[in-house]
């Protein structure tokens, strides 16, 4: 298991009107991140589009691409350029008609090391994913990377502890959790469920959420992007409600062990007691 201090990024912003703009202020993001020591970073839910799941128009189906595919091998010479581990969620094209909402994950040199796609799809006003997107069939990985092992689960996912549980089991140190959840909707959940999550399951996470109202919907994204450690308490400052923030913050994985040893949650688990979770 890594120990040491991970300095790593998060990015909250505001859809700019085009994929190529939206591209380029995250490349200037992770530069601005990296020029402050940042060694990982992630981007919000579906990162260089609109959240266009607020209506059910094919016409965006366009957004999709193939991973790795354009983007990912943009991302990955600027991964080894800046030697930072990258966190890409996009929306994934198969094939035509296959399509999932996913994240790439890429090394510090720029090798693209896989990707998970979102298993838990909404079908809720203003949240019509089902419409995009085929639910996820890659499991739960965790990526084994220059700043520990990586686990990401995407937005609606953070409803269900199953995959958390199941992403520690597998290894992660640090889950990225990038979103697109409204105001009106989530907001009494947004900061209690991934720091129960990071408790429960003993490895930090962090949660992104973009921000504004956009021309699709009403939907009102509030931000509040935050790093969680495994004791439940936020890493820094909470990011704005309305306006876009790069979060950066020092992880000191070594208290993943401290925690561990005090709580034998994974010694303590019943796995012989749960079928009943999982049954149709």
């Amino acid at each position: 298991m890594t120990t040491g201090v991970v300095r790593a990024a998060l990015v909250q912003t505001t859809w700019t009107g085009d994929k190529e703009s939206m591209i380029k202020a995250h490349e200037d993001y992770a530069r601005e991140a990296a020029a402050q020591g940042a060694k990982v970073i992630c981007f919000q839910e579906l990162f260089y589009g609109p959240y266009f799941c607020q209506v059910q128009d094919a016409a965006y189906y366009e957004y999709a691409e193939s991973i790795p595919g354009p983007t990912t091998e943009r991302f990955q010479a600027l991964a080894a350029e800046l030697g930072m581990v990258m966190v890409l969620p996009m929306y994934e094209q198969e094939q035509p008609g296959v399509l999932y909402n996913t994240a790439a994950v890429v090394d510090a040199d720029g090798e693209y090391l896989g990707k998970y796609r979102k298993n838990h799809i909404p079908q809720v006003k203003g949240f019509w994913e089902k419409f995009y997107f085929r639910p996820g069939n890659l499991g739960y990985p965790v990526f084994d990377t220059a700043v520990g092992k990586v686990g990401v689960y995407i937005c609606y996912d953070r409803h269900f502890p199953e995959g958390w549980r199941a992403l520690g089991l597998n290894g992660a140190q640090i889950v990225f959790n990038p979103s697109a959840t409204s105001r009106g909707l989530s907001s009494y959940l947004w900061q209690l469920e991934q720091p129960a999550g990071a408790v429960a399951n003993e490895y930090f996470i962090g949660a992104i959420n973009r921000v504004g109202v956009e021309e699709l919907g009403d939907n009102d994204f509030y931000g509040q992007t935050y790093f969680v450690d495994p004791e439940g308490r936020f890493v820094g400052d909470v990011a704005d409600t309305h306006h876009p923030e790069l979060v950066i913050r020092d992880l000191d994985l070594s208290l993943l062990g401290t925690v561990r040893d005090r709580w034998q949650f994974y010694r303590d688990r019943r796995p012989d007691s749960y079928d009943g979770l999982v049954a149709p």
